[in-house]
């Protein structure tokens, strides 16, 4: 190892020191109660709740698999993307956020997403928290997988460890550190790691800027790459039969243009859609001490999200001209970020910034295994199975199952070719058709009803599995990111089946209005 890697992972190592100092702190508040280790006892202020939010939203695709999909096929799918998801957050925190901080608390104190769904339509059989349950441990899986392979590529860049050892060891310091604290050390250190990860994108932006001769000179070089600065075509690297692109005299090859349909764009922009339905967001709406504060949350949350997402697509479209030939796959080109930052820093800052992108994963992982653990313990394990079980059984279940969730995403992480980017897609789709159309049906329509909201549940998911492995691969217009029609569906199902079915009771809908203007 040269002296300027053992610089950086010095730095790197001190930032998680500090990160495990906060899960010892809150270790011992978040072992008070199960509310307090799931939903830290709904006392987040402001600030916490929308840096908390978005931090563990992000995760480590906002440093790696955004700036990559830029560097490698240019503005189009990348900045699509990026606008979708700044509306989405915006809108979830208008329309869901105060609603659901309400109703949750209305409907029985209601500290995780299945047991709002099925306290909502006051269920005597948990069939809705049972599927909902078990839907999210399947999702998380696959997204605590992404930021195991974060964490891989990201060592293994930098200091040339072996992939498979370091993303082992990235499981370890994170499961670890949300075993800890829970929710309140997590939600305390993401208010840390968005600081950090901003810092971290800003700083590096400036700095490509500067080094690239000035944003003209980056315009005036990505214009002699067909396709990269488009609206609506798609840079189109020339690559051979394992993925390489060609490099002749020094140049990344790339050839004609492929178009970019306003179809695609719109299947894009369909990545807002996910915001409704992802849970470790949503669990920040319910977790807030007063809902009058998620106006002021909404702004900070916008802002951050508005300057990261631009940052992060603008630094992949500069790293390809500082750096046009030297990461010429896919998934290498995930590592463009830290490429820059090893390049244009003293190793001891470069070591900071690039803790920004551990940070990103830490923030996001912990979360995962967090609500995904809960789903089992606090759910099935309380919810259906034990319903007497005390506190201290319930976190000992959720710990054991932390610790297999890690488990099995660390086996699908296991390959380091995998892209960042595609793994995030899918476990955002799942989310977002499975629980996003339901959610809104829940919160606005008081005559979803049980049956709809299982209907709609199941349809969801499964055209996310079908879509995916089925039709996306014939190409044309199946060829859409599969979270549009998954939602599209879903929400036509639950509207269709609860007007065929049995309207819901007059305490539900009693419910459903004291929700509106409840105080809290």
């Amino acid at each position: 190892m040269t002296s300027a890697s053992f610089q950086m992972l010095i730095s790197m190592v001190l930032y998680v020191a500090v990160v495990l100092f906060i899960g010892f702190y809150f270790a011992k508040r978040a072992n008070e109660s199960s509310e307090n280790y799931y939903i830290g006892g709904r006392s987040l202020g402001p600030w916490v709740a929308a840096f908390s939010a978005e931090a563990s939203d992000m995760s480590g695709w906002l440093l790696m698999g955004l700036p990559g999909l830029a560097y490698w096929s240019g503005l189009a799918d990348a900045f699509w993307t990026a606008i979708g998801l700044a509306i989405g957050t915006y809108l979830n925190w208008l329309l869901v956020a105060k609603r659901l901080r309400r109703y949750s608390h209305v409907a029985n104190n209601s500290i995780t997403i299945p047991d709002f769904f099925s306290n909502r339509f006051h269920e005597k059989k948990k069939v809705i928290m049972m599927i909902s349950s078990r839907l999210i441990l399947v999702f998380f899986c696959v997204y605590a997988s992404s930021c195991f392979v974060t964490c891989g590529k990201l060592f293994s860049a930098m200091f040339g460890f072996n992939y498979q050892a370091m993303m082992v060891v990235g499981v370890i310091l994170v499961v670890t550190y949300t075993f800890l604290g829970g929710f309140l050390a997590e939600s305390a250190s993401d208010f840390m790691q968005a600081i950090v990860m901003i810092l971290a994108l800003v700083i590096i932006l400036t700095l490509g800027v500067a080094n690239a001769g000035g944003f003209s000179a980056v315009l005036e070089n990505i214009r002699n790459m067909p396709g990269f600065l488009e609206f609506f075509s798609l840079a189109s690297p020339v690559v051979d039969e394992n993925g390489v692109q060609a490099v002749e005299n020094g140049v990344a090859l790339f050839g004609e243009a492929a178009p970019y349909s306003g179809l695609s764009a719109l299947s894009m922009l369909a990545w807002g859609l996910g915001y409704f339905g992802v849970p470790q967001v949503l669990l920040r709406f319910m977790a807030i001490r007063k809902a009058d504060e998620l106006k002021k949350s909404r702004r900070i949350g916008t802002i951050w999200v508005l300057i990261s997402l631009g940052s992060s697509v603008t630094i992949g479209l500069i790293g390809r001209v500082l750096f046009p030939t030297a990461l010429t796959t896919a998934s290498d080109a995930e590592n463009i970020f830290s490429l820059m930052a090893s390049s244009m820093l003293h190793p001891l800052f470069a070591g900071l910034v690039m803790a920004g992108i551990f940070a990103a994963t830490i923030s996001s992982s912990d979360s995962y295994l967090l609500i995904a653990s809960s789903a089992v313990a606090k759910n099935i394990y309380q919810g259906i199975m034990k319903k007497e079980a005390t506190d201290r059984q319930v976190m000992k279940v959720s710990r054991i199952t932390m610790i297999l969730i890690a488990f099995f995403g660390a086996i699908i992480a296991l390959d380091e070719n995998s892209v960042i980017f595609t793994i995030v897609s899918f476990a955002w789709a799942g989310f977002g058709a499975t629980f996003g159309p339901l959610m809104l049906f829940s919160l606005f329509w008081k005559r979803t009803t049980r049956e709809g909201a299982i209907a709609g549940m199941l349809s969801g998911a499964a055209v996310v599995f079908i879509w995916n492995l089925l039709l996306k691969p014939l190409g044309g217009i199946f060829g859409i990111y599969e979270l549009l029609p998954a939602f599209i569906i879903s929400s036509l199902v639950i509207v269709v089946v609860s007007l065929c079915t049995k309207d819901v009771s007059p305490e539900i809908k009693e419910e459903f209005e004291r929700a509106k203007t409840f105080e809290c």
